[in-house]
């Protein structure tokens, strides 16, 4: 099985053109992990779609399967258009949580940026949560999957290992959630680290930054209509609410290497 690494501002996954096999769980596990296999946040296929240019399935490196990934759907414009699957700069890439719109911004020819129409952000009203003893406060945020957004006085010292994971398991979020901690720095500046459902901590996570921004636009940190810069561990995106909650994204995506499976 032939396979190409790429990453979105480290949210690295490895990308497949074709049919996803009947052990994805498993393929996924195995060459997701750092040790002993390829070294990834998960595996995303890539396949021809009847009702969009193209369609992607991510697998998280549990091997659960996630509805949309911000960071792995610029990745998915940049592999298709860099491949030549397609000549087109503007595509449609169908995901779990719907059809996304994506704008392909080249340099020198390939693709260097990646802007993502993401759809609604729905926001709910902010609730207190026990986290073994300690009230935590948080938005719950749905851009097509789930997030609990954290807003705290320094991202550096959120606790992202402990709170991270209790959050991703707590009883008010049955499917599961994934977890953001979000300094605000100015109306338009956020900081944010991330636990990942179903991939733990991540340098990037792309629905997390919009999810963190909605719910700052919400809570009157950040204007609608604003550009807001969203600061990772793996570098920045750009996020924009529009008041009606519809969310644009743009950021990076890179080639990392390519590679070959035998015996999987």
């Amino acid at each position: 099985m032939k396979f190409t690494k790429m990453h979105g501002l480290g949210n690295d996954y490895l990308y497949v053109w074709g049919d996803v096999p009947a052990n994805i769980a498993a393929l996924s596990q195995k060459l997701s992990d750092r040790h002993f296999g390829a070294g990834s946040d998960g595996m995303i296929y890539i396949a021809p779609s009847k009702t969009a240019d193209f369609s992607m399935r991510i697998f998280n490196a549990d091997g659960s399967e996630a509805k949309m990934c911000g960071n792995g759907i610029r990745c998915v414009g940049k592999y298709v258009y860099d491949k030549g699957y397609t000549d087109k700069t503007r595509l449609t890439i169908e995901t779990q949580s719907g059809v996304k719109t994506l704008r392909l911004h080249l340099k020198n020819g390939v693709v260097d940026t990646v802007t993502v129409s993401m759809g609604t952000a729905a926001v709910s009203p902010p609730q207190t949560l026990e986290l073994e003893g300690e009230a935590v406060a948080c938005v719950p945020v749905s851009v097509g999957n789930p997030h609990a957004v954290v807003f705290c006085a320094n991202a550096e010292a959120a606790p992202v290992t402990t709170h991270g994971p209790l959050l991703e398991h707590h009883p008010a979020f049955p499917d599961g959630v994934n977890a953001e901690f979000v300094q605000v720095l100015s109306e338009r500046e956020l900081r944010m680290r991330v636990w990942e459902r179903g991939s733990g901590v991540t340098m990037a996570c792309g629905t997390g930054a919009c999810a963190s921004t909605a719910a700052a636009v919400s809570l009157g940190y950040c204007m609608p209509d604003t550009p807001i810069t969203v600061r990772l561990d793996g570098g920045a995106l750009e996020v924009t609410v529009a008041p009606d909650g519809a969310v644009t994204m743009r950021g990076p995506a890179a080639f990392v290497y390519e590679g070959e499976t035998i015996g999987c």
